[in-house]
């Protein structure tokens, strides 16, 4: 799993107005003497290559065989997961399960940067609900469908290029394109100069990889030009988030300090690079099933439900970050003590059949709302910026799919394009033929 995308449950959209959604109710797991005799609980390498050529395929079959399953890779203990949709939304909105601290790789950064590591997702309670109330406004649904004419040269400036990256007629649209998307878009959002965007694409790049020292490297930069940002809007308001968060007052007067909004800005620097990764699956599935492309070029007005159904069927979130017991707690009879983790199968969640008709069956009709993929995972920690990842990536394909009518993937050896990783469905690369 990236350091990018260990961050994903806490920043992406929201409800049309607030951005939070409803009140979770607990988990309700059936009492230990109602659980019917089950085989025994599937137990999962997260290093077995099948897991990571498959994974939807092996969380699948645990899935099949037992509401829970037993994760474990070199590092950690062994660790639950939830495998059923139901019960995967139940448990992201159960109180008694919190991300903390210990949910996340953390980098190890100069002195100076440490105020700003920690930001919501790591956060519960009060401390998170407060910062929840001051920026989700900003990130409402209706602000990202007004955010989209900024987007839209955005992304013909990146198609406007790939022609000239080409080299014997293939282009590889991640570093040409959906990566350096998402960072620009992030630049724009809150108020980065034209001057510096160049720098923070670098910095993406170094973000969109795993933890290691180049990661760590990058961290100071980020850190200095998200208070340089903050800095100057304090100073010279513009027409941009920061600007917004800066005026945005509650009621009773709250409102963020200076550390606060730089930590934002790294967040949604940690985060903003998981549209990246949605795009690059969304455009490798499109091309490999010309079947279903064919219908989206036909009526580009299925885009959204589109986007939607991409999320469910290749979003790059496999498993959920892990949430820890603040008491000892049962789940179907298997007892969890108080500061163990759990985690969601997302993969498997979201081709679960008690939850979709035909959920192994890539549909671009299928109806919207209830019950709802779990890509942008559920309750308190829903992600604060799906509208926006929505808007970005819907614009994304509908202008490469416009702009290049010929496009056609160009496969890699098996398996040179995907990444190791078990816990993010993620590329290293995409080529294309223009």
């Amino acid at each position: 799993m990236t350091a990018a995308d260990r961050h994903l449950d806490d920043t992406s959209a929201s409800t049309e107005t607030s951005g939070i959604p409803s009140a979770p109710e607990p988990l309700d797991v059936p009492e230990p003497s109602d659980v019917p005799e089950t085989p025994e609980i599937p137990e999962i390498a997260l290093t077995d290559p099948e897991v990571m050529r498959d994974p939807f395929a092996v969380y699948g079959r645990a899935r099949e065989r037992s509401p829970l399953a037993r994760l474990s890779a070199p590092g950690f203990g062994p660790m639950l997961a939830v495998t059923r949709h139901e019960d995967a939304k139940a448990l992201l909105g159960d109180p008694r399960f919190e991300i903390t601290a210990g949910s996340f790789m953390r980098p190890d950064v100069p002195e100076d940067c440490v105020p700003y590591m920690r930001t919501m997702s790591e956060m519960d309670g009060t401390e998170h609900a407060r910062l929840r109330r001051l920026v989700s406004p900003a990130f409402s649904a209706r602000r990202a469908a007004r955010f989209r004419p900024r987007i839209e040269p955005l992304v013909a400036r990146l198609l406007d290029a790939l022609p000239g990256h080409a080299e014997n007629g293939t282009v590889d649209l991640l570093p040409h394109f959906a990566r350096p998307l998402a960072m620009d878009v992030i630049c724009e959002l809150v108020g980065i100069p034209q001057s510096d965007r160049m720098r923070w694409r670098e910095y993406g790049l170094t973000v969109a990889s795993v933890m290691g020292p180049e990661f760590t490297a990058a961290v100071p930069g980020i850190i200095e030009g998200a208070r340089a940002a903050v800095a100057r809007r304090r100073e010279e308001p513009g027409d941009d988030l920061l600007s917004d968060l800066i005026r945005a007052q509650a009621e009773d007067g709250d409102r963020l300090d200076d550390v606060e909004l730089v930590t934002l800005v790294w967040h949604l620097v940690l985060a903003g690079q998981t549209p990246a990764n949605l795009i690059a699956n969304a455009v490798e599935f499109l091309l490999s099933h010309p079947e279903q492309l064919v219908v989206l070029r036909e009526d580009p007005s299925l885009m959204p439900r589109a986007v939607e159904e991409l999320t469910r069927w290749c979003g790059p979130v496999l498993l959920s970050i892990p949430r820890y017991a603040t008491e000892d707690v049962e789940l179907f009879g298997v007892p969890v003590r108080k500061g163990e983790p759990v985690t969601a199968v997302v993969a498997a969640a979201n081709r679960d059949p008690r939850a979709f008709d035909g959920p192994d069956r890539f549909d671009l009709t299928r109806p919207a709302g209830s019950p709802g993929h779990l890509g942008f995972a559920h309750g308190a920690h829903f992600c604060l910026g799906a509208s926006l990842a929505r808007v970005q990536t819907d614009v994304a394909i509908t202008e490469l799919l416009r702009r290049f009518p010929d496009l056609a993937f160009v496969r890699p050896e098996e398996g040179a394009g995907r990444a190791l990783d078990p816990g993010t469905w993620r590329l290293v690369s995409l080529p294309v033929a223009l």
